[in-house]
């Protein structure tokens, strides 16, 4: 299926309201828990999710996210490692799974070889916050070839004309940083995100899902009304953190995140 999941999600939430991507960094806390923590997720409404390879040198990862990779890679994290988990997850749920690496883990693998592996395991898509949209192609073909989806991004700062080469480098959707800085909460919204996502609107012709600084409900919401999507990450690790064995936290803020974007809608969707 690959790709197909990820549009046939778009497809079936188009017009009723964005899809809630949710993070979790992998084998954090270790493998084990690290399964349930995305199968809670699951089964709390998330739409797709989203797990973490970890790496040494995290540049787009905040304070939380930082800690998880540590953690998780002194839980023995390994690329071949995180697809055998997905391989795992994919016999439980036909929900999209993607994975999110920086790409010195991706050329080290093999840009062919890590498509083919990550295919077989079962992946839906690769996020590769590092890779500029305009050095994409070698990825991109190796995806494609394997039927994996891309996702390329951009940012407040990012010109129309990149906007339109992010676009066209992406075949599952074109994730937008709501903010500038590194991954994390925020009390609020950037004012300028709606502006913002009407110019990646304009210039784009693919799913849109929003990303960065998103933590609570209402945000998720707010954030829904310009994007086909909302990813969250840090606040459902932080979530994790207060209880590894009671899962019950992140039940509830997944549940309600879920719940706020049935309940608002999706005023900005394609």
């Amino acid at each position: 299926m690959g790709a197909q999941r990820l549009r046939n999600m778009f497809s079936q939430l188009e017009g009723r309201r964005a899809a809630l991507i949710a993070y979790a960094t992998g084998y954090y806390p270790d493998r084990k828990t690290s399964e349930r923590i995305v199968t809670t997720m699951l089964e709390s409404g998330a739409d797709a999710i989203e797990i973490g390879i970890p790496f040494t040198d995290p540049v787009m990862d905040g304070p939380v996210i930082q800690e998880t990779s540590r953690l998780g890679l002194r839980a023995g994290a390994t690329p071949a490692g995180i697809l055998e988990m997905v391989e795992s997850l994919r016999r439980v749920t036909d929900r999209p799974v993607l994975a999110m690496t920086y790409y010195n883990i991706v050329l080290r693998y093999g840009p062919e070889s890590f498509a083919r592996d990550a295919a077989s395991a079962g992946l839906d898509g690769l996020v590769v916050p590092d890779l500029p949209a305009e050095e994409m192609g070698e990825l991109k073909a190796a995806c494609d070839a394997e039927g994996i989806a891309t996702v390329a991004f951009c940012s407040q700062t990012t010109s129309p004309e990149k906007m339109a080469l992010a676009s066209t480098m992406t075949t599952g959707f074109l994730y937008c940083i709501s903010l500038l800085g590194t991954t994390g909460g925020r009390d609020s919204l950037d004012p300028g995100l709606p502006g913002f996502m009407e110019r990646v609107r304009a210039n784009a012709t693919v799913p849109l899902a929003v990303g960065l600084g998103i933590s609570t409900p209402e945000q998720c919401a707010e954030a829904s009304q310009a994007s086909d999507g909302v990813i969250v990450g840090s606040s459902l690790m932080r979530a994790v953190a207060t209880g590894h064995e009671d899962l019950s936290g992140l039940s509830s803020l997944v549940s309600a995140m879920t719940a706020a974007l049935r309940d608002s809608g999706n005023g900005g969707g394609k």
